[in-house]
């Protein structure tokens, strides 16, 4: 398969494929007599395995470091992710680097939720959700002030 085919079959860019393979994470492809680059069907597995990591919230970063072992990905059916990269329950490797990455986020992003809620609704309002109390109710803020450049807003039958 040439590059477009290939990037097609996975879901991905020409460009995409050639940044993964710059990065490390596909190993060079065969090339044909003329020098274009040939993908065998077990590199566009590899291909689909790392854009499903990517969109599960993987980098290429967090991929480079176990690139050696993505081919074990495409066996069917795959080994777990944690049996692939670390001790079951050890917390560390890839995956375990990345919950904590994503556990911190979410973290942060309660916390901002929690004082946004504060700001705008009150102490009350800010752990409502939690506490069982019905949260307060959406009021839509008036737009006061359009600026002259603004298109006038459409009417409302």
């Amino acid at each position: 398969m040439r590059i477009g085919e290939a990037a097609a079959a996975a879901g991905c860019t020409p460009r995409a494929l050639r940044l993964y393979e710059q990065r490390g994470l596909l190993p060079p492809p065969g090339r044909t007599a003329s020098g274009q680059r040939d993908y065998r069907p077990a590199e566009v597995a590899r291909l689909r395995v790392i854009r499903e990591l990517l969109a599960s919230g993987f980098t290429i970063e967090d991929l480079r470091s176990c690139a050696d072992r993505l081919h074990l990905l495409t066996q069917d059916p795959p080994p777990r992710c944690g049996a692939a990269d670390a001790p079951e329950g050890s917390g560390s490797g890839v995956v375990g680097r990345r919950l904590a990455i994503l556990d911190a986020e979410i973290d942060r992003l309660t916390r901002l939720r929690e004082d946004l809620a504060r700001r705008a609704f009150g102490d009350r309002a800010a752990f409502g959700d939690r506490a069982g109390a019905d949260p307060p109710p959406y009021e839509p803020v008036p737009v006061t002030h359009r600026s002259p450049a603004a298109p006038p807003a459409p009417a409302t039958p």
